[in-house]
């Protein structure tokens, strides 16, 4: 039996990478996503053309806890529990000093960390009930020690992600692993948008392998995590990102 894979913020960059490789190796894939439609509908006709595997769709803010609690049942009513839970949606609402506000704070927190949490405590009883499941917030080398200024709020939801993890871990223990992923630069159009092409090189530099990472590259380490190889490994913060360093 096909175990199933909600990814969150599915629809595009990393979680589009994530969904994609899930798929291509025989995983059903829920792809949840908020304002990517489109992109989110064409991602799962492809997939369902190409692979033997059930492939849905569902629109909803990971912040919502009620809306949250009604695409979970969804998914059980139409594939079954959700064994593996890729927490991928965020936002990251950058801007300078005295641009920000708390709004935009909370926001990030609200979807980052809080959408995180909704969508485990969801599919909490589920995985306990079988008892096995995987759980993997992607998280960021934003949390970790490499800061901008200007995503201030990006960063310290990415590190209270981290945080999250680790309180996880403990609560779905032993039958559920959960890990978190902490991505650096990686060559999606969200992630090198907006960007000054002095300030990309420069950022560049301090990767020791001299390039950006590519989505599909942290999809492959998702998929090694979901595996049986990988059921050793738990409570772990995992960067993939070519040796960065610096800030």
């Amino acid at each position: 039996m096909r175990k199933i894979a909600l990814v969150t913020g599915g629809a595009k960059g990393i979680g589009k990478a994530i969904v994609t490789e899930l798929a291509n190796n025989g995983y059903d894939v829920v792809i949840n996503y908020l304002s990517s439609e489109n992109e989110a509908k064409e991602l799962a006709k492809e997939l369902t053309e190409k692979c033997p595997v059930n492939v849905l769709t569902y629109q909803c803010d990971v912040s919502d806890e009620a809306k949250v609690k009604e695409m979970v049942s969804y998914i059980e009513e139409k594939l079954g529990t959700v064994d593996i839970l890729v927490n991928n949606a965020a936002v990251d609402l950058s801007s300078m000093w005295h641009e920000k506000n708390s709004e935009d704070f909370k926001k990030t927190l609200d979807v980052n960390v809080v959408g995180a949490y909704n969508v485990a405590h969801a599919v909490y009883k589920g995985m306990i009930d079988k008892k096995w499941g995987r759980v993997i917030n992607i998280a960021s080398t934003n949390g970790i020690n490499t800061y901008y200024p200007m995503c201030l709020e990006y960063d310290a939801s990415k590190a209270a992600l981290i945080s999250l993890t680790h309180n996880l871990a403990m609560q779905f223990a032993p039958y559920v692993n959960v890990n978190a992923i902490a991505p650096g630069f990686i060559g999606t159009e969200s992630e090198l948008d907006g960007y000054d092409e002095e300030f990309l090189k420069e950022e560049q530099e301090k990767i020791l392998l001299g390039r950006y990472g590519n989505p599909e590259e942290v999809a492959h380490l998702v998929k090694f995590l979901v595996s049986e190889e990988a059921s050793y490994i738990n409570n772990s913060v995992i960067r993939i990102d070519g040796g960065q360093y610096g800030a």
